[in-house]
C-alpha cells in the first residue's frame, strides 16, 4: 500500500505507538529478551578490541560529556563493530546494536529496574523493525536500514523508560526521524562509518525522547508526510506490513542471531557450504553460487583488499568455508585469506529468482560444488543458523556470549558472573549502562 493511500485520520506514528503499546508482554518475551541483550553486550565488550573500537575507546576517554545519549552511542558503535550482531531478516536491520544501548543508558540514568528495561527493549524492536518491514526493498539500495529505522526503535525504547505520554512519544519517533541518515557509500571506500550508523540511530532517539518528556515536539507525519521519510527515502515503501499482524510475534522474536562473524548476506551461503565441505576431498574445480539482490549488491566482492571486505565478500567467505569448515574470527586475518583466496576466485555468484522472490522474508541460496573428479555437489537454503526457523539453543547461545567473551581476553570467572546477570535481568532491580558492562575489559 502507499502511504499516499493511508486512510485513517490518525498519523502512522499515533497508529504505530498506540499498536506498541497495547501489544500483550509474555514472560517467555522477556525471556527471550534476555538472550538479545547477552548478546548485544558482549558483541560490545569483545568490539573494544577491533580497529574502530580501539578508536572509540580513545575517543570516548578524552570526551568531556557522558550523558545518556552519548552513552547510548558508545554501546552502539560497539556493537556494531565485529559484525557478530543479531539481525532482523524482513526489514533487514540490526535492532540489538541501537534498541540495546538506548535502553540500558536511560534505565541506568532513571534508576529503573531489569524488567522495565527489557520492556524497553521489546518495544524498541517492534518500533525499529515495523519501520523497516515497511520501508520496501529499494530504500536498502542506498540507506543503510540499521542508521534510518533505528531511531525510530532507540526513541521507542527510551520513550517508555521516561515514561513519555503517548504524544510525547509521538513527538519523539518524530523527531528521531528528522535524523534518520546512513548511507552505504562508505562500502566503496572502506570507510568506518557502519559502526557510527548504529551509534548514531541510538544516541538520536535517546536524544528525541528525551527531549520529548520537556515538551519539545516533532511531527507526528514523519513517515507519510509530504516531505516524510516514506515519501523521501522509500520509493517502494509498503505502509500495509508497518502495523500488519499486531497481535502475533513480537518483532524480537523473529530476529535472528549470528553464529559468524560476517555480515548477514554471506551467512546462507556459509551454511551452504559446511554442509558441502565433508564431501570435498578430491578437490574444487568451479563453484556457483546464486543469492537474491540484495546479497549481490552489499557483498558481491570478488577480490576482498583486507579483513573488513572479507566479510562483506560473498566469493571469500563461501571459499573459507569450504576449505576449513568453519568460519571463527580467525577466517579473516590475511593469512587465513592469502590461503583461501585461491579457492575464492573460482566461486561465481549470480542471481537466483527463487530466493530473490523469498526475499526478504527468507534470506536463501543454492550453491553448487564442482569437484575435480566430477562431481557436483549441492546445497540449497531457505533458512540458516540463528534464523527463528533454525534459531541457536539457549546452550548454543551462551556458547556464543563465551566465544566473543574470549576474543576480548575476559577470565572464565567474569565471563560465567556476567552472563549469569544479564540472563536474570528480570530479578534485578537496577541495569548498569554499557560502561559498566565494558569495565570488565578494561
Amino acid at each position: 500500500m502507499n502511504p499516499e493511500n493511508h486512510e485513517s485520520n490518525n498519523s502512522l506514528t499515533v497508529e504505530l505507538v498506540d499498536l506498541i503499546r497495547q501489544k500483550k508482554i509474555l514472560d517467555e518475551d522477556l525471556a527471550a529478551c534476555t538472550y538479545f541483550v547477552l548478546d548485544a553486550v558482549v558483541n560490545a565488550i569483545a568490539g573494544t578490541g577491533t580497529g574502530p573500537g580501539k578508536i572509540i575507546m580513545e575517543w570516548w576517554r578524552a570526551a568531556k560529556s557522558a550523558d545518556m545519549g552519548r552513552r547510548a552511542f558508545l554501546g552502539g558503535t560497539l556493537m556494531h563493530t565485529l559484525e557478530m550482531d543479531d539481525l532482523h531478516k524482513r526489514s533487514v536491520t540490526h535492532p540489538g546494536c541501537v534498541v540495546v544501548p538506548a535502553a540500558l543508558a536511560v534505565a541506568a540514568e532513571e534508576g529503573l529496574a531489569g524488567r522495565q528495561m527489557l520492556i524497553a527493549v521489546l518495544r524498541g524492536y517492534e518500533a525499529m523493525c515495523r519501520i523497516g518491514n515497511a520501508a520496501g526493498r529499494a530504500h536498502y539500495r542506498i540507506w543503510h536500514s540499521t542508521a534510518t529505522c533505528g531511531p525510530f526503535g532507540s526513541a521507542m525504547a527510551a520513550g517508555f523508560l521516561l515514561d513519555l505520554s503517548p504524544e510525547q512519544q509521538v513527538w519523539a519517533l518524530g523527531n528521531a526521524g528528522t535524523q534518520s541518515a546512513g548511507l552505504w557509500e562508505f562500502m566503496n571506500s572502506g570507510g568506518m562509518s557502519k559502526h557510527l550508523h548504529a551509534g548514531r540511530a541510538a544516541e538520536a532517539g535517546v536524544l528525541a525522547a528525551d527531549l520529548a518528556r520537556s515538551g519539545f515536539t516533532g511531527p507526528a507525519r514523519i513517515l507519510e508526510g509530504k516531505q516524510g521519510m516514506f515519501r523521501a527515502t522509500c520509493p517502494d515503501a509498503d505502509v500495509s506490513a508497518l502495523l500488519d499482524s499486531p497481535e502475533g510475534a513480537w518483532q524480537l522474536r523473529q530476529t535472528s542471531i549470528k553464529p559468524w562473524p560476517c555480515c548477514r548476506h554471506t551467512h546462507p551461503a556459509i551454511d551452504a557450504a559446511l554442509e558441502i565441505f565433508p564431501k570435498v576431498d578430491a578437490g574444487i574445480r568451479e563453484v556457483r553460487l546464486r543469492t537474491y539482490q540484495a546479497a549481490l549488491d552489499v557483498c558481491d566482492r570478488p577480490v576482498p583488499g583486507n579483513e573488513y571486505e572479507a566479510k562483506f565478500s560473498l566469493q571469500y567467505c563461501v571459499a573459507a568455508a569450504l576449505d576449513k569448515g568453519k568460519i571463527d574470527f580467525g577466517s579473516f586475518t590475511k593469512s587465513a585469506r592469502d590461503e583461501s583466496m585461491p579457492t575464492a576466485r573460482s566461486v561465481g555468484v549470480e542471481l537466483s529468482t527463487v530466493s530473490d522472490a523469498a526475499y526478504p522474508e527468507n534470506w536463501g541460496c543454492e550453491l553448487e560444488v564442482l569437484t575435480k573428479d566430477g562431481r557436483t555437489l549441492r546445497a540449497d537454503r531457505l533458512h540458516c543458523k540463528g534464523d527463528p526457523e533454525l534459531p541457536l539453543e539457549g546452550d548454543e547461545l551462551i556458547a556464543k556470549a563465551k566465544t566473543l567473551l574470549d576474543h576480548a581476553g575476559i577470565r572464565t570467572r567474569e565471563q560465567e558472573r556476567l552472563i549469569a546477570y544479564v540472563l536474570d535481568l528480570q530479578n534485578q532491580s537496577g541495569v548498569p549502562d554499557i560502561t559498566e558492562f565494558l569495565d570488565i575489559s578494561c
